[in-house]
């Protein structure tokens, strides 16, 4: 998604009750509603490519890959987000009883855009970090090959960044594989404008 617009604050409860009803996606942080706006033709492209890859490989296991529109709640006080895509694996959980609202993700990717780049590297990943069924953190860049991984283990996290065409990463909490040529086929990268005369 693109940058989010910041609304003046709302409790909790007013967030969700207008969040069902609308027509258009919002996070919620610090009691702060975020309107989001729409993603450009590569960051769509990136996100049906990496979700169809997982789809198909998960496909006869417990685990479920939701695209764009499931809302994560990140945190206990009440924050909420939506994840470009989002897997969740075993005893999935949600908040109540609409299932729209996911308390249990196990891998979540972002594709990061110039707009948003800044708060899926903080402020989403800070309260990402606390979910304890968490384990994996795909980011995404779409003007260019590159795919950075944070893996969860005993010290921390551990992070690899994957930048040639040919490679590939591999998330072992849910024994997926994803290659770069998938996740970028069909994506045009901006070419820098012919120099001046």
């Amino acid at each position: 998604m693109t940058a989010a617009t910041p609304w003046p604050r709302a409790t909790r409860d007013a967030y969700l009750a207008a969040e069902r009803a609308a027509g258009y996606k919002s996070e919620y942080i610090d009691g702060h509603v975020l309107a989001m706006s729409g993603a450009s033709r590569a960051h769509n492209v990136i996100g049906a490519n990496t979700s169809a890859s997982l789809n198909l490989q998960l496909a006869g296991t417990p685990c479920e890959v939701y695209a764009a529109d499931m809302r994560v709640k990140v945190s206990e006080s009440g924050d909420y987000t939506y994840p470009d895509i989002v897997v969740a694996c075993g005893d999935i959980a949600f908040e109540d009883a609409e299932l729209d609202t996911l308390l249990t993700p196990t891998v979540i990717v972002e594709v990061l855009s110039p707009s948003t780049e800044g708060y899926d590297r903080g402020t989403k990943f800070e309260r990402y970090r606390r979910i304890a069924s968490f384990q994996e953190y795909i980011l995404v860049a779409q003007d260019r090959v590159l795919v950075e991984h944070y893996r969860r283990h005993a010290d921390g996290w551990l992070y690899t960044a994957y930048d040639a065409p040919r490679q590939s990463l591999h998330l072992p909490s849910i024994a997926c594989t994803l290659h770069l040529t998938d996740i970028y086929r069909k994506v045009r990268f901006p070419t820098a404008p012919p120099p001046r005369r």
